[in-house]
């Protein structure tokens, strides 16, 4: 396969300033609420992106489960590489892929934890078997097999029973306050159209960019 000849045209439409609002994240969760109606089939799905102690980047897609205190939320265990990685360089950066409406969504900003009662208000939302789940692994650590896995589920779910699963104090949520936020809607012949909030004090100021 010729990988340079594959490229497609972007025709799902344009972006203006005057379409745009004040807030990038009012801006943002009309796009969000644009995404589900679309029916994308994982419009929360972000990529986050951090540095390690050691300066090396890493990415994987996590959910966006919340939008609080102008603030992006997503929960893991904070032993994973990824809170590590966080504990030593708190600035990361979230991409959305909307894809299939030729649109993505770019935040940089600051990771932060979220309150152990916010954490546990989402915890106790979540499936049962999410929860014992939760508790199961140790986020990025070596497994021998996944039949060692399944194995502590299973003890999990003979410990826990019928009653109410507690929050692991390993487990949490952070909310990433964003500085930069970019919205691009891609456009005909490669000339997409880009524009950037940056924080400007108490409010955001707005740039178009060339694509």
């Amino acid at each position: 396969m010729h990988y340079e000849d594959y490229r497609r045209e972007y025709t799902a439409g344009g972006l203006s300033r005057d379409m745009l609002n004040a807030c990038p994240i009012k801006q943002f969760e009309q796009w969000l609420e644009q995404s589900v109606r679309a029916e994308l089939e994982d419009p929360t799905a972000m990529v986050l992106s951090t540095i390690d102690a050691e300066g090396m980047p890493w990415q994987r897609i996590v959910l966006l489960k919340g939008l609080s205190r102008g603030g992006f939320v997503f929960y893991t265990n904070y032993g994973s590489n990824k809170a590590q990685a966080i504990a030593a360089n708190p600035r990361v950066s979230l991409l959305f892929p909307w894809n299939e409406i030729d649109r993505q969504v770019i935040a940089t900003g600051t990771a932060e934890k979220i309150t152990v009662a916010e954490s546990a208000a989402y915890f106790m939302s979540r499936p049962r078997g999410s929860q014992i789940a939760a508790w199961a692994s140790r986020q990025s650590r070596p497994v021998s097999a996944r039949a060692m896995l399944e194995k502590q589920v299973q003890v999990l779910r003979d410990k826990f029973g019928s009653g109410e699963i507690p929050v692991p104090d390993f487990w949490g949520g952070y909310r990433i306050v964003p500085e930069r936020i970019e919205f691009w809607q891609g456009g005909e012949h490669r000339l997409h159209d880009r524009f950037l909030y940056s924080r400007d004090g108490d409010g955001w100021s707005i740039e178009q960019l060339q694509p």
